[in-house]
Protein backbone atom coordinates (compact mmCIF):
# COMPACT_ATOMS: atom_id res chain seq x y z
CA UNK A 1 0.00 0.00 0.00
CA UNK A 2 1.27 3.48 -0.82
CA UNK A 3 2.52 5.53 2.12
CA UNK A 4 -0.17 7.65 3.71
CA UNK A 5 0.52 11.39 3.76
CA UNK A 6 1.22 12.45 7.35
CA UNK A 7 2.39 15.20 9.65
CA UNK A 8 3.60 14.95 13.24
CA UNK A 9 2.64 16.91 16.34
CA UNK A 10 3.70 16.93 19.97
CA UNK A 11 3.92 13.80 22.09
CA UNK A 12 0.67 12.35 23.43
CA UNK A 13 -0.20 12.74 27.07
CA UNK A 14 -0.92 9.54 28.97
CA UNK A 15 -3.55 10.74 31.48
CA UNK A 16 -7.32 10.94 31.07
CA UNK A 17 -7.71 7.99 28.73
CA UNK A 18 -10.97 6.32 27.70
CA UNK A 19 -10.08 2.73 26.80
CA UNK A 20 -12.85 1.21 24.66
CA UNK A 21 -12.39 -2.56 24.31
CA UNK A 22 -14.22 -3.92 21.28
CA UNK A 23 -16.25 -7.09 22.01
CA UNK A 24 -14.74 -8.87 19.00
CA UNK A 25 -11.27 -8.36 20.48
CA UNK A 26 -12.38 -9.76 23.82
CA UNK A 27 -13.63 -12.91 22.14
CA UNK A 28 -10.69 -13.26 19.76
CA UNK A 29 -7.77 -12.78 22.17
CA UNK A 30 -8.70 -12.16 25.78
CA UNK A 31 -5.08 -12.49 26.94
CA UNK A 32 -3.83 -9.67 24.69
CA UNK A 33 -6.75 -7.53 25.83
CA UNK A 34 -5.84 -8.13 29.49
CA UNK A 35 -2.17 -7.28 28.86
CA UNK A 36 -3.06 -4.06 27.05
CA UNK A 37 -5.50 -3.02 29.77
CA UNK A 38 -2.92 -3.65 32.53
CA UNK A 39 -0.19 -1.67 30.74
CA UNK A 40 -2.53 1.26 30.12
CA UNK A 41 -3.80 1.30 33.70
CA UNK A 42 -0.26 1.18 35.06
CA UNK A 43 0.84 4.09 32.86
CA UNK A 44 -2.29 6.23 33.21
CA UNK A 45 -3.79 6.05 36.67
CA UNK A 46 -6.90 7.96 35.62
CA UNK A 47 -7.71 5.69 32.67
CA UNK A 48 -11.36 4.66 32.35
CA UNK A 49 -12.07 1.28 30.77
CA UNK A 50 -15.30 0.67 28.83
CA UNK A 51 -16.54 -2.77 27.71
CA UNK A 52 -19.32 -2.17 25.14
CA UNK A 53 -21.44 -5.15 24.12
CA UNK A 54 -22.02 -3.99 20.54
CA UNK A 55 -21.75 -1.13 18.02
CA UNK A 56 -24.41 1.05 19.70
CA UNK A 57 -22.67 0.97 23.09
CA UNK A 58 -19.34 1.49 21.31
CA UNK A 59 -20.75 4.66 19.72
CA UNK A 60 -22.22 5.91 23.02
CA UNK A 61 -18.90 5.43 24.80
CA UNK A 62 -17.08 7.57 22.24
CA UNK A 63 -19.79 10.23 22.25
CA UNK A 64 -19.66 10.54 26.06
CA UNK A 65 -15.86 10.55 26.41
CA UNK A 66 -15.73 14.22 27.47
CA UNK A 67 -12.12 15.43 27.52
CA UNK A 68 -10.67 11.94 27.65
CA UNK A 69 -8.45 10.72 24.82
CA UNK A 70 -10.02 7.63 23.18
CA UNK A 71 -8.04 4.40 22.96
CA UNK A 72 -9.57 1.58 20.92
CA UNK A 73 -8.55 -1.99 21.68
CA UNK A 74 -9.66 -3.94 18.63
CA UNK A 75 -9.02 -4.79 14.99
CA UNK A 76 -9.11 -2.76 11.77
CA UNK A 77 -12.91 -2.71 11.71
CA UNK A 78 -13.02 -1.22 15.21
CA UNK A 79 -10.56 1.49 14.15
CA UNK A 80 -12.59 2.36 11.03
CA UNK A 81 -15.78 2.40 13.11
CA UNK A 82 -14.23 4.84 15.58
CA UNK A 83 -12.94 7.18 12.87
CA UNK A 84 -16.32 7.06 11.10
CA UNK A 85 -18.20 7.96 14.28
CA UNK A 86 -15.87 10.85 15.12
CA UNK A 87 -16.04 12.10 11.53
CA UNK A 88 -19.85 12.12 11.55
CA UNK A 89 -19.80 13.93 14.88
CA UNK A 90 -17.36 16.44 13.27
CA UNK A 91 -14.88 15.83 16.11
CA UNK A 92 -11.92 14.35 14.24
CA UNK A 93 -10.01 17.64 14.02
CA UNK A 94 -9.62 17.98 17.77
CA UNK A 95 -9.27 14.30 18.67
CA UNK A 96 -6.23 12.05 18.42
CA UNK A 97 -7.18 8.37 18.40
CA UNK A 98 -5.03 5.61 19.80
CA UNK A 99 -5.21 1.92 18.92
CA UNK A 100 -4.05 -1.35 20.42
CA UNK A 101 -4.60 -3.82 17.56
CA UNK A 102 -6.21 -7.06 18.75
CA UNK A 103 -8.19 -9.41 16.52
CA UNK A 104 -8.06 -11.25 13.22
CA UNK A 105 -7.54 -8.35 10.80
CA UNK A 106 -4.86 -5.83 11.80
CA UNK A 107 -3.03 -5.27 8.50
CA UNK A 108 -4.38 -1.71 8.20
CA UNK A 109 -3.14 -0.87 11.71
CA UNK A 110 0.34 -2.15 10.84
CA UNK A 111 0.37 -0.16 7.59
CA UNK A 112 -0.49 2.98 9.55
CA UNK A 113 2.48 2.48 11.87
CA UNK A 114 0.85 0.96 14.95
CA UNK A 115 2.96 -1.78 16.65
CA UNK A 116 1.40 -5.23 16.40
CA UNK A 117 2.19 -6.47 19.91
CA UNK A 118 -0.12 -5.58 22.79
CA UNK A 119 2.67 -4.31 25.05
CA UNK A 120 4.41 -2.23 22.37
CA UNK A 121 1.11 -0.77 21.14
CA UNK A 122 -0.01 0.12 24.67
CA UNK A 123 3.31 1.82 25.38
CA UNK A 124 2.95 3.80 22.14
CA UNK A 125 -0.44 5.00 23.42
CA UNK A 126 1.26 6.29 26.56
CA UNK A 127 4.48 7.71 25.11
CA UNK A 128 3.86 8.15 21.38
CA UNK A 129 3.20 11.12 19.12
CA UNK A 130 0.14 12.12 17.16
CA UNK A 131 0.45 11.49 13.42
CA UNK A 132 -1.98 13.52 11.29
CA UNK A 133 -3.09 11.76 8.11
CA UNK A 134 -5.23 12.37 5.07
CA UNK A 135 -8.71 10.88 4.90
CA UNK A 136 -10.88 9.88 1.95
CA UNK A 137 -14.53 10.86 2.53
CA UNK A 138 -17.24 9.68 0.14
CA UNK A 139 -20.57 11.22 -0.83
CA UNK A 140 -22.43 9.01 1.67
CA UNK A 141 -20.20 10.28 4.53
CA UNK A 142 -18.18 7.06 4.62
CA UNK A 143 -14.44 7.19 5.26
CA UNK A 144 -11.36 5.40 3.93
CA UNK A 145 -8.21 5.36 6.05
CA UNK A 146 -5.87 3.34 3.88
CA UNK A 147 -6.94 2.17 0.45
CA UNK A 148 -9.96 1.21 -1.60
CA UNK A 149 -10.21 -1.27 -4.44
CA UNK A 150 -12.78 -2.05 -7.12
CA UNK A 151 -13.70 -4.88 -7.30
CA UNK A 152 -12.92 -6.14 -3.77
CA UNK A 153 -9.84 -8.33 -3.56
CA UNK A 154 -10.70 -11.92 -4.45
CA UNK A 155 -13.91 -11.04 -6.30
CA UNK A 156 -12.52 -12.29 -9.60
CA UNK A 157 -11.09 -15.56 -8.24
CA UNK A 158 -12.96 -18.60 -9.59
CA UNK A 159 -14.52 -20.93 -7.06
CA UNK A 160 -12.92 -24.34 -6.63
CA UNK A 161 -14.96 -27.26 -7.99
CA UNK A 162 -14.76 -30.09 -5.41
CA UNK A 163 -15.66 -32.65 -8.08
CA UNK A 164 -12.86 -31.50 -10.40
CA UNK A 165 -10.31 -30.40 -7.77
CA UNK A 166 -11.16 -32.05 -4.43
CA UNK A 167 -9.37 -30.82 -1.32
CA UNK A 168 -8.28 -34.34 -0.37
CA UNK A 169 -7.13 -35.25 -3.90
CA UNK A 170 -9.77 -37.97 -4.36
CA UNK A 171 -11.78 -37.61 -7.63
CA UNK A 172 -15.54 -37.68 -7.19
CA UNK A 173 -17.21 -38.32 -10.59
CA UNK A 174 -20.46 -39.21 -8.78
CA UNK A 175 -20.58 -35.64 -7.37
CA UNK A 176 -20.34 -34.18 -10.88
CA UNK A 177 -23.21 -36.46 -11.99
CA UNK A 178 -25.41 -35.37 -9.08
CA UNK A 179 -24.70 -31.71 -9.76
CA UNK A 180 -25.58 -32.14 -13.43
CA UNK A 181 -28.94 -33.61 -12.41
CA UNK A 182 -29.58 -30.70 -10.02
CA UNK A 183 -28.77 -28.19 -12.77
CA UNK A 184 -31.24 -29.95 -15.07
CA UNK A 185 -34.06 -29.76 -12.52
CA UNK A 186 -33.28 -26.31 -11.10
CA UNK A 187 -34.22 -22.99 -12.73
CA UNK A 188 -31.63 -21.08 -14.69
CA UNK A 189 -28.79 -19.58 -12.66
CA UNK A 190 -29.12 -15.81 -12.06
CA UNK A 191 -26.53 -13.44 -13.51
CA UNK A 192 -23.17 -13.15 -11.79
CA UNK A 193 -22.99 -10.78 -8.84
CA UNK A 194 -21.85 -7.24 -9.51
CA UNK A 195 -18.07 -6.91 -9.36
CA UNK A 196 -17.38 -10.55 -10.24
CA UNK A 197 -15.27 -9.77 -13.33
CA UNK A 198 -14.18 -7.05 -15.77
CA UNK A 199 -16.67 -4.22 -15.95
CA UNK A 200 -17.15 -0.91 -17.71
CA UNK A 201 -16.58 2.09 -15.46
CA UNK A 202 -15.90 5.77 -15.89
CA UNK A 203 -13.14 6.99 -13.57
CA UNK A 204 -12.71 10.75 -13.20
CA UNK A 205 -9.93 12.47 -11.26
CA UNK A 206 -10.47 16.16 -10.50
CA UNK A 207 -13.02 16.29 -13.33
CA UNK A 208 -10.70 14.73 -15.93
CA UNK A 209 -11.67 11.31 -17.33
CA UNK A 210 -8.98 8.71 -16.74
CA UNK A 211 -10.94 5.84 -18.31
CA UNK A 212 -14.39 5.86 -19.89
CA UNK A 213 -17.23 3.38 -20.33
CA UNK A 214 -15.98 2.05 -23.67
CA UNK A 215 -13.02 0.36 -21.91
CA UNK A 216 -13.51 -2.67 -19.64
CA UNK A 217 -11.39 -2.56 -16.51
CA UNK A 218 -10.04 -5.32 -14.29
CA UNK A 219 -9.39 -3.20 -11.22
CA UNK A 220 -9.31 0.32 -9.78
CA UNK A 221 -7.33 1.31 -6.69
CA UNK A 222 -7.23 4.58 -4.77
CA UNK A 223 -4.69 5.25 -2.00
CA UNK A 224 -3.54 8.41 -0.23
CA UNK A 225 -0.55 9.81 -2.10
CA UNK A 226 1.29 13.11 -1.68
CA UNK A 227 -0.16 15.41 0.97
CA UNK A 228 -3.70 16.40 0.06
CA UNK A 229 -4.03 14.10 -2.94
CA UNK A 230 -4.77 10.46 -3.72
CA UNK A 231 -3.05 8.13 -6.17
CA UNK A 232 -5.50 6.48 -8.58
CA UNK A 233 -4.57 3.47 -10.69
CA UNK A 234 -6.80 1.75 -13.26
CA UNK A 235 -5.87 -1.62 -14.76
CA UNK A 236 -7.73 -2.08 -18.07
CA UNK A 237 -8.92 -5.55 -19.05
CA UNK A 238 -6.14 -7.10 -21.14
CA UNK A 239 -6.70 -7.93 -24.79
CA UNK A 240 -3.89 -10.11 -26.08
CA UNK A 241 -0.85 -8.52 -24.47
CA UNK A 242 -1.40 -7.17 -20.98
CA UNK A 243 -2.76 -3.62 -21.04
CA UNK A 244 -0.74 -0.89 -19.33
CA UNK A 245 -2.10 0.56 -16.11
CA UNK A 246 -3.38 4.14 -16.12
CA UNK A 247 -2.65 6.41 -13.17
CA UNK A 248 -3.31 9.93 -11.91
CA UNK A 249 -3.11 12.06 -8.76
CA UNK A 250 -5.99 14.20 -7.54
CA UNK A 251 -8.22 15.40 -4.73
CA UNK A 252 -11.62 14.22 -6.02
CA UNK A 253 -12.26 10.79 -7.55
CA UNK A 254 -15.58 9.75 -9.08
CA UNK A 255 -16.34 6.21 -10.28
CA UNK A 256 -19.57 5.51 -12.16
CA UNK A 257 -21.10 3.05 -14.61
CA UNK A 258 -22.29 -0.50 -14.04
CA UNK A 259 -23.16 -1.54 -10.48
CA UNK A 260 -19.93 -2.22 -8.61
CA UNK A 261 -18.74 -3.20 -5.17
CA UNK A 262 -15.63 -1.81 -3.52
CA UNK A 263 -13.44 -2.68 -0.57
CA UNK A 264 -12.50 0.25 1.65
CA UNK A 265 -10.05 -0.77 4.40
CA UNK A 266 -11.73 -3.77 6.10
CA UNK A 267 -15.25 -3.45 4.66
CA UNK A 268 -16.90 -4.36 1.34
CA UNK A 269 -19.62 -1.90 0.26
CA UNK A 270 -22.11 -1.67 -2.61
CA UNK A 271 -23.34 -2.35 -5.12
CA UNK A 272 -23.57 1.29 -6.24
CA UNK A 273 -23.76 2.97 -9.63
CA UNK A 274 -21.65 5.98 -8.71
CA UNK A 275 -19.46 7.10 -5.81
CA UNK A 276 -17.27 10.14 -5.26
CA UNK A 277 -14.36 10.33 -2.81
CA UNK A 278 -12.70 13.54 -1.68
CA UNK A 279 -9.32 13.85 0.04
CA UNK A 280 -9.40 15.70 3.37
CA UNK A 281 -5.85 16.74 4.16
CA UNK A 282 -4.62 15.97 7.71
CA UNK A 283 -8.19 15.23 8.75
CA UNK A 284 -7.49 12.66 11.46
CA UNK A 285 -4.81 11.80 13.98
CA UNK A 286 -3.45 8.49 15.26
CA UNK A 287 -0.97 7.99 18.09
CA UNK A 288 2.08 5.98 16.98
CA UNK A 289 5.59 5.46 18.42
CA UNK A 290 7.53 8.72 18.58
CA UNK A 291 10.38 8.93 16.07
Amino acid sequence: MAEVATSWTSSATSDQLLVVIDPVARRADGESVRIARDVLRAGAAGAKVCLPDGPEEFARALARRGSRRPVVVGDDRALVRAVTLLHRQRELAGCALSLVPVGGSVSLARALGVPSGAVAAARAVLDGAERRMDLLVDDSDGVVLGALRIPPLGATSPARDPARDPADGVPRPWLRTCRSLVRTLAPARPPAAPGSGPTRLRVEVDGETLVDLHQSVEAVSVVPGASGTAHVEVRPASVGAEASALSAEGRTITVSGAHFRYRADATVSGPVRTRTWEVREGAWGLTVPAR
